[in-house]
């Protein structure tokens, strides 16, 4: 009434008094219809109205890998599986979830699978992400950005590679190394006494 809570007014008889009611449900509610009676009261009478209300509820979910952790090493050149959930954190249930990554230049992500038909509210689905790394990739820590998608929510999750080089390479760097020592002796042996 003129734009104050209340829980009383005043009417004169035969008179119209407009209300308006706020109804706030909670955020986990199930979507569904509810009734909600109204009731007002004067001295000499009681009326009630039912109001019905429709909650189509809420869509919310997560985008993370069961044990919560975001990082992992991946070696130059080669794949990596990574297992994903997709969590239903909302109260409604979640459709056509579209599923899709991009990592650093030269890399390559795929999803299996790429969609998930239906969510059910509190449930999750796992998805496995196969990552590529560059051949070229440097060692180092990358970034790999990775999404799930429907018309009404979406989550997104960071993971981060610690890349390393294949064993061959180490190998090839301990060699070269030999190979210097043994050069570097080679000539103080065969130059060092002149």
């Amino acid at each position: 009434v003129g734009g104050r809570d209340v829980t009383s007014v005043e009417s004169e008889p035969m008179a119209i008094t407009n209300l308006t009611i706020d109804i706030n449900p909670p955020s986990q509610i199930e979507a569904g219809r509810y009734t909600i009676p109204v009731v007002a009261t004067t001295s000499t009478s009681t009326t009630t109205l039912n109001l019905e209300v429709v909650i189509t509820g809420t869509y919310n979910m997560e985008l993370t890998t069961p044990t919560g952790l975001l990082s992992g090493s991946i070696i130059a050149g080669q794949e990596k599986k990574i297992e994903f959930v997709v969590r239903n954190t909302g109260s409604s249930n979640i459709s056509g979830v579209k599923l899709s990554g991009s990592a650093p230049a030269g890399w390559t992500v795929s999803f299996e699978p790429k969609n998930i038909d239906k969510i059910m509210p509190g449930e999750v689905s796992q998805v496995i992400a196969t990552v590529k790394a560059d051949k070229n990739a440097i060692p180092g820590d990358y970034i790999g950005n990775f999404d799930a998608r429907t018309p009404e929510a979406s989550a997104k999750a960071a993971f981060r590679f610690s890349v390393k080089t294949p064993m061959l390479w180490g190998w090839v760097g301990i060699f070269i190394i030999l190979a210097a020592i043994g050069s570097v002796y080679y000539l103080f042996r065969k130059y060092g006494r002149r």
